[in-house]
């Protein structure tokens, strides 16, 4: 998305606020992850087709039909990436959900010498091993707290069906972002409907009017304003500007929610999320003027 005086760091700051706020958001959704992550494809995946119709933009069908395979298998990542990060906000501190949501990068490139054929450097080795020990302090294990681990494995598990999704969108080729957004959105939107139908007794969107509100500002804010975002971003920055920049997104979500929610992250956890962020980072930057 392109505005007129709006840069392409404005853009990209602008939606790792709003990706930052998602967990503040679904916290007040009384409904299956299932059903949220179902409304999010749909509602996302309009509002990014619809924007496309007003710039006079077509799908590629050719592009979509050539990696239909890697999009089914991305989208359905997708899809269950949000189920698995909306059951941990449930089960733990939006914070701690966040970063364990993060270590995907650290899983990507550990992944990547046999899934990308990219070499993986010692020091980003180095940093994977101490995001890894981060964690460990996120748990709370070593500090004698009590660990969350019903929400905190459902944060690991997100952070691995996400670095899944990274994995599959380096495997498509010659596909518009906008084309494959709004693809993954739709078979993740399917997916989840099937996945509700199968696991949930009923399937009602009945909510109170502010849920309603909740819901639709996750579809068409966190996903569909927020995508278009960053992709407009995308476009005019380096890619160690925007790796930089991402982490907008973990920081915002761990201050908002001690502000807003009251939930305290602890020495130990605020120690794990240097460790994890601040390693994480320092990979990004391991290629110096990467564009």
């Amino acid at each position: 998305m392109k505005t007129k005086g709006f840069s392409a760091r404005g853009q990209m700051l602008l939606s790792m606020l709003i990706f930052g706020t998602v967990g503040l958001f679904v916290r007040y959704i009384p409904l299956p992850s299932s059903l949220i992550a179902c409304a999010r494809g749909v509602i996302g995946a309009v509002c990014i087709f619809l924007f496309m119709k007003l710039r006079a933009q077509r799908l590629d069908i050719s592009a979509i039909r050539r990696n239909a395979a890697v999009l089914l298998l991305s989208g359905a990542a997708l899809g269950f990436n949000w189920v698995f990060l909306f059951e941990a906000y449930r089960y733990t501190t939006v914070a701690t959900a966040t970063l364990c949501y993060y270590l995907a990068p650290v899983i990507v490139m550990l992944l990547s010498p046999w899934l990308l054929r990219e070499k993986l450097t010692g020091r980003k080795l180095i940093c994977c091993l101490v995001s890894l020990f981060g964690m460990v302090f996120v748990s709370g294990v070593l500090s004698g707290e009590k660990p969350q681990m019903t929400g905190i494995l459902w944060g690991v598990g997100s952070a691995m069906l996400y670095a899944c999704v990274m994995i599959f969108n380096k495997k498509l080729r010659n596909i518009a972002p906008q084309d494959r957004t709004v693809v993954q959105l739709g078979i993740s939107a399917v997916l989840m409907f099937i996945y509700a139908a199968l696991t949930e007794e009923t399937l009602s969107f009945q909510l109170p009017g502010t849920a309603w509100v909740m819901l639709m500002t996750v579809g068409v804010v966190h996903t569909g304003v927020a995508y278009l975002c960053y992709f407009g971003a995308l476009r005019d920055l380096k890619a160690q500007s925007a790796a930089i920049m991402s982490y907008v997104d973990p920081v915002a979500a761990i201050l908002l929610s001690w502000l807003v929610l009251g939930e305290k992250l602890g020495l130990s956890g605020a120690l794990g999320a240097v460790l994890i962020l601040g390693s994480t980072l320092l990979s990004e930057m391991d290629t110096p003027g990467k564009k």
